[in-house]
């Protein structure tokens, strides 16, 4: 009830102060907090990382790594925080995050704002104890020399981090995707990898591609030994929407991603043989989705955007219902899951 009538409130604000002000209140005893919820059939290994379970927070929600302890207790598995830049950056002009209620979505065109890694790394350095923690990599928009910038977030935060994502799918940094092109992404790979320190290395990939360009991605972080993919990040397409602001510009999140995620995340599982951990994020709003997106291919799945419409009680809610799933089915763990329903989404 305390949460219902905490969103209610929420919602009746501008939603980047929503946000804000969400991440506050998230250190107040008015937030559940569980603690990571897990069973033996939840706990799951990523990439080396050992998870309580396979829902992780996804990039976006915490930027500035201002509220990991009191997330690490909302019962997700591991937490992504960032992207972090290498300078502090203001990101785009506001209004820059709308919400689109009826479809349960929301269109953002931050553009990586966050306060850089030097403030990022001193509270990365400070966290406490728990669940896996990871930081997503992002670079200047006016970096001339993106891929430096990615090898300078690792390089600063590499030994306080457990994991890093290379963040080249963010369509609100003019030019980024471009870094999703063989001879670039390879590039950017290599650097990163030259620095990485044992830390797993994931990448970050667009729903907005072609079977082609998915193949493309799958061969050139295979060879370059990444650890895993995130599939997706937002998209720059538009489906049927109903809200006023669906013709804002920016990525779309929420409900109407999950079938163009999902099928990525499927194409990319077959591409890669099953070779690549992948986590499924997009549109993940109940245990039926995260079951889905399992089957589909992914070892561990991310939320963001449906906790703005069901709170952070969804966390522990969609952990349980998806341990009932995967008993009542069989299997007695999630890597027993993982791709068995890949061919129902190619």
């Amino acid at each position: 009830m305390i949460e219902r009538l905490g969103l209610s409130v929420l919602n009746r604000l501008d939603p980047e102060r929503a946000h804000d002000l969400a991440l506050r209140l998230a250190h107040t005893p008015f937030v559940a907090a569980p603690g990571p919820v897990t069973s033996p059939v939840l706990k799951t290994r990523l990439a080396g990382l050992d998870l309580p379970n396979p829902i992780g927070l996804a990039a976006g929600f915490d930027k500035n790594a201002t509220a990991m302890a009191p997330l690490m207790q909302a019962g997700f598995g591991f937490l992504e925080v960032g992207a972090a830049t290498p300078r502090p950056q203001q990101g785009n002009p506001r209004p820059r995050l709308f919400r689109l209620r009826e479809d349960r979505a929301a269109i953002n065109r931050f553009g990586f704002n966050n306060e850089g890694i030097d403030a990022i790394v001193e509270r990365l350095a400070a966290r406490p104890e728990g669940i896996p923690v990871g930081l997503n990599l992002g670079a200047n928009k006016e970096s001339a020399d993106k891929a430096e910038d990615y090898a300078e977030v690792l390089q600063r935060a590499a030994a306080h981090i457990d994991f890093a994502t290379v963040n080249v799918s963010s369509p609100n940094t003019e030019k980024l995707r471009d870094l999703q092109g063989a001879e670039a992404l390879r590039e950017v790979l290599d650097r990163v990898a030259a620095v990485k320190a044992g830390v797993p290395v994931f990448l970050k990939i667009a729903p907005d591609l072609t079977d082609a360009e998915i193949a493309q991605i799958a061969e050139v972080s295979l060879a370059a030994g990444i650890d895993g993919i995130v599939a997706t990040n937002t998209t720059v397409a538009r489906p049927e929407l109903k809200n006023a602001h669906r013709r804002e510009t920016g990525g779309l999140s929420g409900r109407p991603l999950f079938g163009p995620s999902t099928r990525v995340l499927a194409r990319l599982y077959r591409e890669s043989g099953g070779q690549l951990p992948l986590i499924g994020v997009g549109g993940i709003e109940s245990p039926a989705e995260a079951y889905a997106k399992i089957r589909a291919g992914a070892s561990a799945v991310q939320l963001y955007t449906a906790m703005v419409y069901w709170g952070l009680s969804l966390v522990e809610r969609i952990a349980r219902g998806l341990d009932e799933r995967l008993s009542h089915d069989g299997f007695r763990s999630v890597s027993e899951a993982v791709g068995t329903g890949v061919d129902d989404w190619l």
